[in-house]
């Protein structure tokens, strides 16, 4: 199975990632930063891949997770510092269902 996991570097996500890959899954791990997803031990894993995306962004890209079977939603904004908490999350909500609307991903797990 194709599982899109976003929030990949995450609590939840450095500790649901090494679970899928023992299972067998290809996953592509969804982050902000690159650059702070590690690279080596579990995570050099060749069932891996990496996409960096911003789900607050107005201009989401849905190139790299094509054929997806299901998708993890671990996003938040907590780390903002805004008023503005509740439009925020609904933004990254609203723009996580477009970008996985356009996938073969029957399962969605919040």
């Amino acid at each position: 199975m194709k599982i899109l996991l976003t929030g990949a570097n995450g609590y939840i996500g450095k500790r649901l990632l090494p679970l899928l890959i023992e299972l067998g899954h290809e996953v592509v791990c969804c982050v902000r930063n690159k650059d702070r997803f590690p690279k080596d031990g579990i995570y050099a894993d060749p069932g891996i891949s990496v996409l960096e995306a911003d789900f607050l962004a107005d201009d989401l890209s849905a190139a790299g997770i094509e054929n997806i079977d299901a998708a993890y939603y671990l996003i938040h904004s907590m780390s903002d510092s805004s008023d503005s908490f509740e439009k925020l999350e609904a933004r990254a909500a609203e723009n996580f269902v477009e970008l996985v609307s356009h996938t073969n991903a029957r399962q969605l797990i919040y």
